[in-house]
């Protein structure tokens, strides 16, 4: 029976300079391939080209690169880009490039499918079907990476996990990609650049404040009468909003960092005087802002897009109250690449 390979990116630089060690070699050479492997993002040993022939088959031997693929390559109108990324076992995510005049930023997924249930979401109804591994995170952004290079002329400035999966039930290997991402030996990207974007999982909340993370919250509120929002994120009946206050206000006393509220208004559902009265009050436990995003249909049900006039009753309800809001246009619509439409489509 053939031994699987293990994926050599699994290795911390310690572990591959003990490889090299055990297998009669200098450690520095472990410090070579992990700069090929994170820094040179790559792709096979043989493009390891300051390291002998026979120290690459020796790799090829007993390991592997589960590098990703991106298979097919979409551009919208308003110039967004969404990318379906084929994994070495052939599942397939989506993340997105969207860009403004000033910044370019990486949507990334963090899980094939969803762990969670949210009703207005194509992800969610994919299921969970397995965590990505720290590389296949760190990949997405990569891709990206080069693509903002090669269409905007710079840099990826801005990353968001609001891509396919819920971040914090993937805990360990989010946080890993965003270790390599910010690292020197990585992307060197600054990890305030970086906005972790949850459904609102209390218990991991308060873990990240612990961890001491240096990236910014995005919390998908949507509602802040528990009522309405078990409703619309079923999930959410076992986190009930005083958890959820509390796990945030734990998180601000810890990192001093304001939360995001992302919020959609929909007709018949959160567009009336109450749910607004009820998001104030909530804004006013940690200091945030909010931003209104506009709906994007999955289909014809019961979710669909509140009137201007329902959400600017948002808008000066919040300002008045001096809590910053924004009314967040969706991008990439038309190639099924905004916010809640990531549902694998093109595959």
């Amino acid at each position: 029976m053939q031994i699987e390979k293990k994926d050599i990116r699994a290795l911390s630089k310690e572990q591959l300079r003990d490889f090299f060690v055990a297998h009669q070699d200098k450690a520095f050479r472990g410090n070579q391939v992990y700069e090929w492997l994170w820094s040179k993002g790559a792709h096979s040993f043989d493009d390891m080209t300051n390291v002998s022939k026979e120290t690459r088959l020796m790799l090829e031997d007993n390991f592997v690169i589960n590098h990703i693929k991106v298979d097919t390559m979409q551009r919208s109108s308003d110039g967004t880009v969404k990318n379906a990324v084929r994994l070495h076992d052939g599942l397939v995510v989506e993340s997105v490039l969207i860009p403004t005049n000033t910044r370019t930023t990486a949507c990334v997924s963090s899980q094939v499918g969803c762990s969670l249930d949210c009703n207005f979401c194509a992800t969610a109804r994919l299921k969970r079907m397995r965590n990505l591994e720290p590389g296949e995170i760190y990949d997405q952004v990569i891709a990206i990476d080069k693509e903002s290079r090669l269409y905007y002329n710079h840099p990826l400035s801005n990353i968001v996990f609001m891509g396919m999966g819920e971040p914090l039930m993937n805990y360990n290997n989010v946080l890993k990609a965003i270790s390599m991402i910010t690292s020197n030996e990585g992307l060197g990207m600054s990890p305030k650049r970086i906005t972790l974007s949850t459904s609102g999982v209390p218990k991991m909340i308060k873990k990240l404040a612990d961890d001491e993370v240096k990236f910014k919250l995005a919390v998908s509120l949507h509602s802040a009468i528990d009522e309405i929002r078990s409703r619309i994120m079923p999930f959410s009946a076992n986190f009930p909003l005083s958890e959820l206050r509390e796990s945030l206000e734990y998180w601000y006393s810890k990192t001093k960092s304001k939360i995001t509220y992302e919020y959609v208004v929909w007709k018949g559902i959160n567009d009336n005087k109450e749910s607004v009265d009820a998001l104030v009050k909530f804004c006013k436990y940690v200091p945030c802002k909010v931003n209104l995003i506009e709906y994007n249909p999955i289909d014809d049900g019961e979710f669909q897009q509140a009137s201007d006039e329902s959400i600017n009753a948002y808008i000066n309800a919040l300002t008045a109250n001096d809590i910053v809001a924004k009314v967040r246009r969706s991008r990439g619509k038309d190639i099924d690449a905004a916010c809640g439409q990531l549902a694998n489509k093109e595959v």
